[in-house]
């Protein structure tokens, strides 16, 4: 019946010991999501050093998730009892059986014990299917509630967390380090349930039959639990080097697929290979020496078993050789010695399991204990505004640095925008720009000065609020793996099929989309070649439309297009831009001809305002720029900030 071998996960699962080496000191990505959703402003700092954490601490973080289910573990575990129970009842049976019926010849003395030792399997077969099954259903339920608070987690934290952990490491975090926790806190309390309560039950049936004999047997028990005491904190170093290197494959696989056309240009397979060999050679050596641990460890108890075996046989003869034990009895003790060695090893696993599964603990610890950048306010400090801006932005003697820099991205920064104005944002690289993105949508709060939607500070409002009243289109066109629809109507939840058609005719999406296969319904990802830059950008344009926010933000919005694609997506933008109040971050300062408005920034402060044409008469930096790339209309009205002009007709 083995109830405690079925209910937790596959035996794998428990004694591969899956282990991970240190986390893996390959190259860094080529570049990150953060970064060119934010621009180059962020710092990739190190990756965090992970805390060790022991067993009381993994249970007392991670037992709460169980709450809901307690009550199915409890039955679980009450299977688990009774499955033992009517094991021993059968051996019981058994051994009558052997004496008064086999060893007597009787036929007559065969059928009620035969009778009772069939009615004891199938109830307890009974018993251990709906056990067993709803093991299963619990423990799958724990891992779908820990992965879904572990994403929840990841989704609220800063950009540069992701900058300095690996997404294909955080992948392996969110699948076999979870499953390990489960193994400790759901499948491992029933395994070591089951465990305990097969041992009593064998070992008191054993001492019941003939104390003095199971008195031996058991002297040879504490070998057991020295093997498994030698073999733990190996084990546990050993399961930190296999999962990290377990992460660390996963990511050269990732960066590999995501940067696929930069390896083809560049000539870079055969270091990208080699880059997944070092990974792989990594982890080979801490799988290897895992599974020695592990087979070591196996053989070992293999030795103790067959040595308590040996014990019983000679005693049982010595016993009926001297008239004192009969053949059942000698059977049924050695049946339950022998049930009793799988609880026992179970326990000796259930050790090496736990320190597999805290290894993975510290590893989804490092996640859960990273504080978000900016949390909620207080409810009492909420200031109530309308559920929709007027749009007014504000920036107040901002002074700003990312986590892990000491270098200040903005000094001392301040402007103001209201709607209908067109504010350009621009300097060299590394001046600071997308950060003022970052800012308003709160990612960040400044050190020191504040950012005003309204007159509000953006601190003083809910997050929901303030960033439903934003629409930023950033510098990389974001695209979900969905239907076309499904990607222009993810910015508002009330949208119909009819408000994306007229979000995709405004952004001059709708010809494109129609001539794809199956039109709106056509599957894109990221990355798809489905689509140009120019119409992922009409897309996200005709997004930003149906999203209908009075801020608009635009981060670089022809970076990769060539002209015809720009001079294409600038109706859009018009469009998209009237009557709201419009930031452009660009290097592009063909979008800054017309603008009401320019902002210089060089290493982090204002140092230049004013237009186009009273920026070029002040020989500073902007006319540096200008003239260092003049645009190709060099100063030409800009059809973003003239409907009137022919370029968008």
């Amino acid at each position: 019946m083995g109830q405690g071998s079925s209910v937790s996960k596959q035996d794998g699962d428990a004694s591969a010991l899956s282990a991970a080496g240190p986390r893996a000191a390959a190259r860094p990505p080529l570049e990150s999501g953060a970064d060119r959703v934010l621009g180059s402003g962020l710092v990739a700092d190190a990756p965090i050093r992970t805390r060790r954490v022991g067993f009381k601490e993994s249970v007392r973080r991670f037992w709460p998730l169980t709450r809901g289910d307690r009550r199915w573990i409890l039955l679980v575990c009450l299977s688990a009892i009774l499955a033992a129970f009517a094991e021993t009842v059968a051996i019981l049976v058994f051994a009558q059986l052997t004496d008064n019926a086999l060893q007597k010849g009787s036929v007559s003395a065969f059928w009620a014990p035969a009778g009772l030792w069939l009615g004891v399997a199938v109830a307890g077969g009974v018993v251990g299917y709906l056990g067993n099954s709803l093991a299963a259903w619990t423990a799958e339920r724990f891992v779908m509630r820990l992965r879904a608070r572990v994403f929840a987690h990841l989704q609220k934290l800063p950009p540069h967390f992701f900058q300095r952990n690996r997404r294909g490491d955080l992948v392996e975090r969110m699948t076999g380090d979870v499953d390990a926790i489960e193994q400790l806190v759901v499948s491992g309390l029933v395994q070591a349930a089951t465990a305990v309560f097969g041992v009593i039950f064998y070992a008191g049936a054993a001492f019941w039959l003939r104390w003095d004999m199971a008195l031996v047997t058991f002297a040879l028990a504490p070998l057991f639990w020295i093997a498994t005491r030698r073999f733990t904190g190996r084990v546990k170093e050993v399961s930190r080097r296999e999962r990290a290197a377990d992460g660390a494959i996963t990511s050269v696989v990732e960066e590999g697929l995501v940067n696929v056309v930069l390896t083809q240009a560049y000539n870079r397979q055969r270091d990208e290979q080699e880059r997944l060999g070092r990974e792989a050679r990594r982890w080979l050596r801490a799988s290897v020496t895992s599974a020695r641990l592990n087979e070591l460890y196996e053989q070992i108890v293999e030795v103790l078993e067959t040595l308590c075996v040996l014990a019983i046989i000679g005693l049982g003869a010595w016993e009926i050789s001297a008239g004192r034990m009969t053949l059942g009895e000698l059977l049924a003790f050695a049946a339950f010695v022998g049930y009793l060695y799988p609880p026992i090893r179970d326990l000796g696993q259930l050790g090496l399991t736990v320190t597999e599964a805290t290894a993975g603990s510290e590893r989804l610890l490092e996640i859960l204990d990273s504080r978000p950048a900016v949390t909620d306010p207080d409810p009492a400090t909420v200031v109530p505004a309308p559920s929709r801006a007027v749009g007014a932005v504000e920036a107040c003697q901002v002074h700003f640095h990312y986590p892990g820099s000491e270098t200040q991205v903005l000094q001392d920064f301040s402007f103001s925008a209201v709607p209908g104005e067109l504010v350009v944002i621009t300097g060299p690289s590394g001046a600071g720009k997308s950060t003022l993105a970052a800012l308003l949508l709160r990612f960040y709060d400044p050190d020191a000065g504040s950012i005003r939607l309204d007159g509000i500070p953006v601190n003083r409002m809910p997050l929901d609020r303030l960033r439903r009243n934003i629409t930023l289109l950033p510098q990389e066109t974001l695209v979900l793996h969905d239907t076309v629809e499904e990607n222009i109507a993810c910015g508002r939840d009330d949208v119909t099929h009819g408000d994306v058609v007229r979000a995709a005719r405004a952004a001059d999406a709708e010809v494109f989309i129609a001539a794809l296969p199956d039109g709106y319904q056509t599957v894109i990802a990221p990355g798809t070649s489905r689509l140009s830059g120019g119409q992922l950008q009409r897309v996200a344009i005709a997004r930003a439309m149906l999203r209908d926010a009075p801020v608009l933000v635009l981060d670089e919005p022809t970076t990769g297009l060539d002209t015809l694609a720009t001079q294409r997506i600038l109706g859009p933008l018009r469009r998209l831009a009237e009557g709201r109040t419009t930031i452009v971050i660009t290097h592009d300062l063909d979008l800054a001809t017309d603008a009401d408005r320019i902002l210089v920034l060089d290493e982090g402060r204002l140092v230049e305002s004013g237009t186009h044409a009273q920026l070029l008469v002040g020989h500073g930096l902007y006319a540096t720029l200008f003239h260092a790339h003049p645009p190709p209309r060099n100063g030409s009205p800009h059809p973003l900030a003239h409907p009137s002009s022919s370029h968008w007709r």
